[in-house]
């Protein structure tokens, strides 16, 4: 009889949690039992990466969940790893599922004598066999570009979209999406068109890298709900200032919805005691103690959107489907009802 091949997960160690809960949705989406397929991914006393998968994997659709998120470098290269003990185990096909693509923020040179590390990293996963990916929120567009093979881009603005239509059911009229930048006004229009809400742009100047020297709020922000937008949140600086400017130009509040919470060195802080009502992040970056402790800091589950991404490339369906809040609500059901 021919084999039928069914769609098969493993993850590394980046973001386990994630993993397990896409893997209960597929199980719920499918009405059966779908685990992570058993391996260990460890490491030697020199912090080299071993490999090892014990289940058998010939001829089967593989899928390796992990985020290329801090510790960057080692997480990138158990993603490799993997791809390469796959691909020499004759699995059929392997698609990387990386939540938080990291490097994406090296697309471009923007001075003399610097690396486009997101394109090296690319490279570095279409030689080790990865055959597509599937990614959420890429820093930059054009990333798409540098691979050779389909890259399957999810967004998280329809989350965030149902999410606010949750959360704010009550004042949607007094809502203004903004953008940190000029660079994301492209994603915050987005949303704001999702949600049929205006849209006002910060326009900051740096003076030198790291140090923001002005801030401008263009559109009129007074008595509005300002909903920040945003691909990633790193240290929060950027972020906490842009909320101060935005109560100073007559906002009411200012809530902030942030694709990959990143959240290095003093973010949590800055967030928990900056002028923000709220922070929402999503979950494709494993959230820490401090995030999950924070009183003002909020986490949205992936899971359902990547499960039923995964499915729809096995079975050939259309993946920008997800994208339509009439067909991303019922799989969010339970959480957000469709609007």
């Amino acid at each position: 009889m021919p084999h039928v091949q069914e769609p098969k997960l493993i993850a590394g160690n980046a973001n386990q949690p994630l993993a397990q809960a896409i893997a209960r949705r597929m199980s719920m989406h499918r009405g059966k039992k779908m685990g992570l397929v058993d391996a260990r991914v460890e490491r030697f006393n020199d912090g080299e990466i071993f490999v090892e998968v014990y289940e058998n994997v010939r001829g089967e659709d593989m899928y390796i969940i992990q985020p290329t998120s801090n510790p960057a470098n080692d997480n990138l290269m158990e993603l490799l790893i993997m791809c390469d003990a796959l691909r020499r185990s004759s699995a059929a096909r392997i698609t990387a599922v990386i939540p938080y693509f990291g490097y994406a923020r090296q697309d471009r040179r923007t001075k003399a004598r610097t690396p486009i590390s997101a394109k090296l990293v690319a490279n570095m996963l279409v030689s080790a066999g990865v055959e597509r990916v599937l990614t959420m929120d890429l820093h930059a567009a054009q990333i798409q570009g540098f691979f050779d093979i389909p890259v399957d881009n999810l967004y998280a603005s329809p989350i965030f979209a149902l999410d606010i239509a949750n959360q704010f059911r009550d004042r949607m009229g007094d809502l203004m999406i903004v953008s940190p930048d000029v660079g994301g006004v492209a994603r915050a229009r987005e949303l704001a068109k999702r949600l049929n809400a205006p849209l006002s742009i910060v326009d900051k100047r740096r003076e030198k890298p790291g140090e923001i020297a002005e801030m401008t709020v263009i559109g009129d922000v007074k008595d509005k709900v300002a909903l920040i937008v945003d691909d990633m949140c790193d240290t929060a600086g950027t972020l906490c200032k842009a909320a101060e400017v935005l109560m100073e130009n007559g906002a009411k509040e200012v809530h902030s919805y942030i694709s990959h919470g990143v959240m290095s060195g003093p973010a949590v802080e800055r967030v928990t005691n900056s002028v923000m009502k709220s922070l929402v992040i999503t979950d494709t970056i494993a959230p820490t103690k401090a995030i999950l402790d924070a009183p003002n800091i909020r986490v949205v589950p992936t899971a359902p959107i990547f499960a039923q991404a995964i499915l729809n490339i096995w079975n050939g369906t259309s993946v920008s489907s997800l994208f339509e809040q009439d067909t991303l609500g019922p799989i969010y059901d339970g959480m957000y009802a469709a609007e």
